[in-house]
């Protein structure tokens, strides 16, 4: 597949940057088969952003820090964090009780 240069505009900055047929050639070696969103200075500001704090933030939108809550299991009685909110008369089990209420059904 030959492969020409590709104006691309920065999600971030907005600036035009191109997209060079060696760059693309090597995301679709990795298997990607989108273009890059960022231009290279924001791709690696973003990357030393993930790096100092741990935190994925490469999605426009995705919230890194993902709200939890206590649930108290139905069967066995042990609390944990989830990420959903559990609703009254709703039961919520863990592995090893959900697979005995399984079996049993």
């Amino acid at each position: 597949m030959t492969f020409q240069d590709k104006p691309i505009q920065c999600f971030d900055c907005g600036v035009t940057f191109t997209f060079t047929p060696e760059e693309q050639a090597s995301f679709q070696s990795k298997g990607f088969t989108n273009s890059p969103k960022w231009c290279p200075t924001c791709r690696q500001s973003r990357k030393e952003r993930q790096a100092s704090t741990g935190q994925r933030d490469h999605i426009p939108g995705y919230q890194s820090q993902r709200q939890t809550f206590t649930a108290t299991y139905s069967r066995c009685g042990n609390s944990t964090q989830v990420l959903f909110q559990p609703r009254e008369g709703r039961a919520v089990y863990c592995r090893d009780c959900y697979s005995s209420v399984r079996v049993s059904r």
